[in-house]
């Protein structure tokens, strides 16, 4: 077996150990006449209904899983998920909407939510299956916007360079169910089940928190807006919202010890890590001595597609080697082509190969099967890859200015196509070293 084609067992093996369909059954049970939920066990009979709600790229895999475990229990339920990312259920409605930047979809599966979740009682359960993607999701509209105000928002935020800590929190100011506001439009129980897409879990940017307590401010979103010189840029009406937030005219996000928080459990049940164990296991099985970073990965792809490289290219250790990390890097949208962050990091990696590198191979995907506005996750590369390139007269330098890392990889033959994985849980990227 080659080394791109153990490359990409080992990046399957990574996106197969954070599918719903291994994770829901580990937090959700039904035994005789009690379910058992996040380590809680309830009298079935205790629960006058019960719904599904949710958001996200793994939404409606989730959704499957669920009504696999739980049947007929299921009183209703709506979750919301990507275009073509739908999957086919009984009891629970499957809104698709838009990401990464919102469209009117994406308000409808709100307040399609929230009309649910009025109609809950104290009696009741409410099921949240939450993973990434579910902040452009679930986007509804503030009364005084529309759509397009925040779709130029989110979009300008998405080219800026800023962190999902940062662009969420301008989001959770931008929402009625963001930042712990879900919890003020039920009376129920909710039990939220989460596959995280954030550096570090923090459990308050996943899917912008919808069910736990948020310590950021309209002041910090207003300052996040002003980091990246947006204050000029994003429509006035946005700037006046905040403003108001600020001034407290407009109710801020739930807050540690806000006592509507006593009717939420949250855990997260995936994560990087997980899938970053399974692919230093199935790397080990294919006789790679393996070298994981510890830290999550969050710069500048090109820096940081550089780092790994420098690694490799220095490295003495063991034979075959595999340096595996996961995370999310960041690019700066400069160039007019098509790509994301992985085909970015791929190609700025392969700009450092050359005969002397020819023992490497890098991958650099997605977990959740999609990457930037492109079919592709991802893409592998190796010297072949390089030659390739010379021989369609593909010139690196000028693909890589424009970010175009899709339209170069596509006649190399290096792209990694998945389709939709249903899972999402930021990227992994590693080195082979043979």
């Amino acid at each position: 077996m080659s080394a791109r084609q153990d490359a990409l067992k080992i990046f399957q093996a990574a996106v197969k150990a954070v599918q719903p369909s291994y994770l829901l059954p580990q937090h959700i049970k039904l035994e005789e006449q009690h379910l058992t939920i996040l380590g809680d066990k309830i009298p079935l009979k205790e629960i006058k209904n019960l719904y599904v709600i949710g958001a996200g790229k793994a939404a409606a895999a989730m959704a499957v899983e669920t009504e696999k475990i739980l049947g007929d229990i299921i009183t209703d339920g709506v979750v919301t998920t990507k275009y073509h990312h739908s999957l086919p259920t009984n009891h629970i409605k499957i809104i698709e909407s838009a990401h990464p930047v919102p469209d009117d979809n994406c308000d409808i599966a709100v307040r399609e939510t929230i009309e649910l979740l009025k109609k809950t009682s104290k009696n009741d359960i409410v099921i949240c299956l939450i993973s990434g993607g579910a902040s452009s999701l679930w986007c509804d509209v503030p009364s005084e916007l529309t759509m397009q105000d925040l779709q130029l928002t989110f979009d300008l935020l998405l080219k800026s360079g800023a962190d999902i800590q940062e662009m969420n929190t301008v989001r959770k100011h931008l929402s009625q169910i963001k930042g712990g506001q879900l919890l003020r439009q039920t009376k129920a129980k909710v039990y939220s089940l989460i596959i995280s897409d954030v550096v570090g879990d923090d459990i308050s940017a996943i899917a912008s928190g919808p069910t736990v307590p948020d310590p950021s401010t309209f002041m910090d979103a207003k300052a996040f807006l002003s980091k990246y010189r947006l204050i000029d840029k994003v429509p006035q009406g946005i700037i006046n919202h905040i403003e108001k937030g600020i001034e407290g005219y407009i109710e801020e996000t739930l807050k540690p010890g806000d006592a509507q928080l006593s009717n939420s459990k949250n855990k997260i049940i995936g994560n990087n890590q997980v899938a970053l164990d399974a692919a230093k296991a199935t790397a080990k099985g294919l006789g790679y001595y393996v070298e994981e970073n510890s830290e999550l990965i969050t710069g500048d792809a090109v820096e940081e597609a550089a780092k790994l490289m420098g690694k490799a290219i220095n490295y003495n250790g063991s034979r075959p080697a595999c340096l595996l990390q996961g995370g999310e890097t960041t690019v700066m949208i400069t160039g007019q082509g098509k790509g994301g962050r992985n085909q970015h990091f791929a190609l700025s990696a392969l700009k450092q190969f050359s005969e002397a590198t020819s023992h490497i191979t890098i991958l650099s995907g997605g977990t959740d099967g999609t990457d930037g506005p492109t079919d592709a996750t991802g893409a592998v590369v190796d010297i072949s890859s390089l030659k390739k390139a010379k021989e369609q007269k593909l010139d690196i330098d000028q693909f890589h200015r424009n970010q175009d890392a899709y339209n170069f990889f596509k006649p190399t033959d290096d792209l990694i196509i998945t389709g939709p994985t249903q899972t999402n849980v930021m990227d992994v990227m590693f080195a082979l070293i043979q």
